[in-house]
């Protein structure tokens, strides 16, 4: 029975869960803690000697973004299929869950010099994230009516960052007061918030495990599950084929995505490195980010309801574009503080609209969800994995982080010409 609001309540608790992820690991401590830690001691060069190669610890940084969602890009419809075969989704969604949320915990004994350590742990965390993802996305047709997508997606991406912020602040408490916490060092201070998300990602996780029902049953053939799965995959890649506007939609998510992710991934990069600002300013910013974010979730839902998603979902790509331009001229904290508001406010809609507007497009009463999703999850990592890649290429080439946002404006353009060409009706079908 769809619309069960204890089974509504859980799947946004999964939310409420790992988004701790999203903005600790991947958005506010973690990033200004990578570049300190990770040098090369005893002479402490920023150059690293990584798998022989020689290559700078923010350089670093944006590869592996960029190869964890390539290995999760390669791993997941794989996956998917086979659990939508097997009827186990659940079994697998707890399998990528408990990976990342030991792999944060692993962080706490990423120590400065051990960025071997850091930087594995990091990717893995990273692969376990986005894995799960695609399970809990891949339920909300199945717990949901369509005329309840858009809000359900925009309150599940609310109790993520109401959730992620508790937890932030807790964190920061340590980080700039730690004589509450006995004089603890500010890299003591990052290191138990990392080992405070994994924890915190299991223990709230169990909620949603508890109440999201069970797959479908297990489809009844011969053969192998490996070989099933394939099979699996192959099927929905041709049902896909012949959906020309869900097909369309994919095209323009990849290229929007691919400027959104990178400037969420590495938005507090380009303060710090660029604007020199200190922490604490950069986490202040990730904050207001996350507060306006809420705010930007629930209205780009209403507006929806007024004019269609994709209409809705282009107004947030304008805005991103132009994000992207005054990014390139922004000089000072305040202007970063705006920049920031700006990004908050559009970062909650494009996200839970992009989300929604997918499940509209995929066929009513699939058993495959998780298999469509799947596709959906390798546009949103494959644009990711491109979208870090060239800012961290770009930022090598020419020395500047601002080059590579200007970069980022094109990603943008493209998308917005292409989801021009799909129909803005509430209701797809």
């Amino acid at each position: 029975m769809k619309n069960n609001p204890k089974i509504l309540t859980a799947w946004t608790m999964y939310d409420w869960a790992n988004s701790v992820h999203s903005l600790t690991i991947t958005s506010a401590i973690f990033p200004i803690y990578f570049p300190i830690a990770a040098i090369m001691l005893p002479s402490k060069s920023r150059t690293l000697d990584f798998l022989g190669f020689q290559i700078e610890n923010t350089v670093l940084y944006s590869y592996t973004v960029s190869i964890a969602f390539l290995l999760i890009a390669f791993s997941v419809p794989l996956v998917s299929a086979i659990s939508d075969y097997t009827g186990k989704k659940k079994i697998f969604m707890k399998m990528y869950c408990y990976l990342g949320a030991i792999s944060c915990m692993l962080m706490y004994f990423f120590e400065e010099g051990r960025y071997y350590l850091g930087t594995f742990a990091f990717l893995f965390s990273i692969v376990g994230w986005g894995g799960s993802i695609v399970f809990y996305n891949s339920y909300l047709p199945e717990i949901a009516t369509e005329d309840r997508y858009d809000s359900l997606s925009a309150r599940g991406f609310t109790m993520g960052y109401i959730g992620s912020v508790i937890l932030l602040v807790q964190n920061l408490t340590m980080v700039l007061m730690p004589q509450w916490y006995g004089g603890i060092t500010g890299g003591e201070a990052s290191r138990i918030a990392f080992l405070t998300v994994g924890i915190w990602w299991i223990v709230f996780a169990q909620y949603a495990f508890h109440y999201l029902p069970n797959n479908h049953s297990p489809q009844k053939q011969e053969g192998n599950w490996l070989f099933n799965g394939f099979k699996e995959l192959k099927k929905v890649f041709h049902e896909l084929e012949e959906l020309s506007i869900t097909k369309r939609f994919l095209l323009s998510f990849f290229f929007y995505n691919m400027g959104a992710q990178t400037v969420m991934y590495l938005g507090a990069l380009f303060g710090s490195e660029e604007l020199k600002l200190p922490s604490d300013a950069l986490i202040i910013t990730i904050l207001l980010i996350q507060l306006v974010a809420i705010v930007g979730a629930y209205l780009f839902a209403k507006i929806s309801e007024s004019i269609g998603n994709t209409k809705a979902l282009g107004i947030t790509v304008i805005i991103w574009i132009l994000i992207c331009l005054a990014a390139y001229l922004v000089t000072s904290r305040n202007q970063f503080y705006g920049l920031a508001t700006a990004i908050g406010f559009v970062m909650g809609g494009i996200q839970s609209l992009s989300r929604s507007t997918y499940a509209k497009l995929i066929p009513e009463n699939t058993p495959d969800t998780a298999s469509y999703f799947s596709f959906y999850d390798v546009c949103d990592r494959i644009s990711t994995v491109i979208g870090t890649f060239m800012f961290g290429l770009v930022n090598q080439l020419t020395g500047s982080m601002r080059m590579s946002v200007l970069v980022l404006t094109v990603f943008f353009i493209v998308g917005l010409i292409i989801l021009a060409r799909v129909p803005s009706q509430k209701i797809y079908r």
